[in-house]
């Protein structure tokens, strides 16, 4: 196979993943084809003026992206009379009710029955910044990394953002997450994009609602940079044209339990990780458990073998889809496989990527169908995953 760089290739499989599907990549209930902002108020100051001695906390700004009220006192709390923040209230709350019922109530409910021996540390490499996913799967993880191709992007500060362009900030942040909540997944090209034009470009803003409506409540955020040892310290000072690489994020949930979340933007690839010490730095978080699902078939090439190899040496448990690791690898002698759900041919783009041993393994259990969905296959009753339990 002629080799391709990790972002050539991601970036090409996910134009054609996006291709296949663009008949049905129509935003999410409530979200417009063009964020259209709402009037903004009649007569905005700059900014967000904020007054000596007091600031504006990340709780308080994932909350309010969110579409959630702030803090009792909170120099957001204001703005959530205005009606172009109430609309993106209103946006939210229907697509969290729709998701809840749909999606994340199941899979929690899957998850307790069925991730019974979690690990400290969640694996999730081509994530993008889906810690929704994560956090309904995985919800007792102590230390959550994703890795993606989207950009980290600066820490939101809304204090920076014109009062008259929040209304436009907001309908960004809708419309970027308009394909992901109807699918459950990102098409990183088509994130991409967004998240480098946004008024608040970035992840951090996608990751901030998605622990808001997590119902966690962010304590810290930093940036980080990942040394040549392998060890990660925190960024400080941004230098002149530098673009932050990974980020910090401590939060807790209503148990009131500090967890803490990692997300890099880095180059899994065989040559990336080999320049960067990447999986150094994992090897200090593992033994742990890993989720894979709509990774575009990437860990199936040999251009990865490095991030396969590691994942499979250091994880207790692997949740897959089949865009995972190739089922002929997780051996017999040391995996416990337990399908759910049923194996669906891969969508036309990756139809070269059928599996004749997850087709086996799935007509054998013959499991029941999942009651949610995720991945390509996102239409009701054509998902499955796959639990992989070390011997």
């Amino acid at each position: 196979m002629r080799k391709v760089g990790i972002w050539t290739l991601a970036v090409v499989l996910s134009f054609g993943t996006f291709a296949m599907q663009e008949a049905f990549a129509q935003p999410a209930k409530g979200a417009q084809a063009k964020a259209a902002p709402a009037k903004a108020p009649s007569a905005p100051v700059k900014s967000i003026e904020v007054p000596p001695g007091q600031s504006i906390s990340p709780a308080d700004t994932a909350r309010f992206l969110a579409g959630m009220p702030p803090a009792t006192g909170s120099l957001l709390a204001p703005l959530m009379l205005e009606p172009w923040a109430q609309a993106n209230a209103k946006f939210f709350d229907s697509e969290w009710a729709s998701l809840e019922a749909r999606q994340l109530s199941k899979i929690r409910a899957f998850s307790a029955r069925n991730l019974t021996s979690p690990q400290k540390t969640l694996f999730y490499t081509f994530s993008g910044p889906d810690f929704l996913y994560a956090d309904a799967f995985f919800p007792k993880a102590q230390t959550y990394v994703l890795v993606g191709l989207e950009p980290v992007g600066p820490i939101p500060d809304l204090t920076k953002v014109p009062r008259a362009k929040l209304p436009d900030a907001l309908g960004q942040l809708k419309h970027s997450l308009s394909f992901f909540l109807g699918k459950s997944f990102f098409v990183t090209s088509y994130m991409d994009q967004h998240l480098r034009q946004s008024t608040m470009p970035g992840t951090l803003p996608v990751l901030y609602v998605f622990l808001a409506r997590a119902g966690k409540t962010i304590r810290t955020v930093e940036h980080m940079r990942l040394e040549a040892d392998g060890s990660v310290k925190p960024l400080g000072e941004l230098a002149p044209g530098e673009r932050p690489r990974a980020v910090k994020i401590t939060f807790v949930g209503a148990d009131g339990a500090e967890q803490t979340l990692y997300y890099f933007n880095t180059d899994l690839s065989n040559g990336g990780v080999a320049k960067s010490s990447f999986l150094t730095y994992l090897a200090t978080l593992g033994p742990g458990d890993s989720f894979i699902k709509s990774a575009s078939y990437l860990l199936h090439n040999d251009a990865f073998a490095s991030t396969r190899e590691f994942l499979l040496a250091n994880s207790v448990n692997i949740l897959q889809d089949d865009t995972g690791v190739p089922i002929r690898m997780l051996k017999p002698e040391q995996w416990a496989l337990t399908p759910f759900g049923i194996y669906a041919r891969p969508i036309p783009v990756f139809a070269n990527k059928y599996q004749k041993d997850m087709q086996a393994v799935f007509d054998q259990a013959r499991p029941a169908p999942l009651d949610f969905s995720i991945s390509y296959r996102w239409r009701p009753g054509q998902s499955g995953v796959v639990l992989a339990k070390k011997k």
